[in-house]
């Protein structure tokens, strides 16, 4: 399923949310227009390697670029195919607006940072050793769902779905059956070797943007409460 837009609105230009889906397209367009060979030492330069993030192992002088715990930030910024961009720019652009509305543009970068390094860690660390690169922004965005879920559960956003085509489901079922998913399909990942979805940067990604949201949203910013329709004003 794919968002495509939601009934939420906003009072304020999503700067900082555009910003990042354009920087996101076009790292994406520079590493596709690599070859083969330097668009893999690409990934391996800014992609979050765990056993090099908790130093136990060495890139090459010509690779390490940038110090290992800066490329749990660049690898926010890579993603491994179009699909991949897609995906994840649309959760952004869906949900993102909203939570930089109600944070501000500043606390939003900071947010969005953190939530991205800590699922990042979240992954690394259910295998410190390994050599593979973690790259895309679904860690970040991941604790924009979280925040998301905690304010606006009774948003209606505007699915894509197969068979059923475009309908509109509450956020809450949404982001509710989208953990869950990530949760079960962490549990069934657990212990597997090479690449693939990184499970738990999503669900560790999650759980900050729903621990955080109440450190970074603005005072007058009201968490949910069941009868009143809109959560963000008094």
């Amino acid at each position: 399923m794919l968002p495509l837009n939601d009934d939420n609105p906003t009072e304020h230009t999503p700067v900082v949310t555009i910003t990042f889906i354009v920087a996101c397209c076009l790292v994406f367009l520079y590493q596709s227009s690599l070859p083969p060979a330097p668009g893999e030492a690409f990934v391996y330069q800014y992609g979050a390697i765990p056993s090099v993030v908790f130093g136990h192992a060495m890139l090459p002088p010509e690779v390490a670029t940038v110090p290992a715990f800066a490329t749990m930030l660049t690898s926010m910024f890579l993603h491994g195919s179009w699909m991949h961009l897609i995906g994840n720019m649309l959760y952004l652009w869906v949900f993102g607006n909203n939570i930089e509305d109600i944070m501000g543009h500043a606390r939003f970068i900071l947010f969005y940072v953190v939530c991205g390094v800590l699922a990042a860690l979240s992954h690394a660390l259910t295998d410190p050793t390994s050599t593979v690169p973690m790259v895309g922004a679904s860690g970040a965005i991941s604790g924009i769902l979280g925040a998301y879920l905690l304010l606006f559960p009774h948003a209606r956003v505007l699915l894509l779905a197969p068979v059923v085509g475009t309908t509109y489901v509450p956020a809450g079922i949404v982001l509710g059956f989208w953990f869950v998913m990530q949760l079960l399909n962490g549990g069934a990942n657990i212990g597997s070797q090479g690449g693939g979805v990184a499970f738990f940067a999503h669900i560790g990604g999650f759980i900050a943007g729903i621990v955080l949201i109440g450190l970074f949203k603005r005072p007058e910013v009201r968490f949910f409460t069941p009868g009143r329709t809109r959560s963000w004003r008094y």
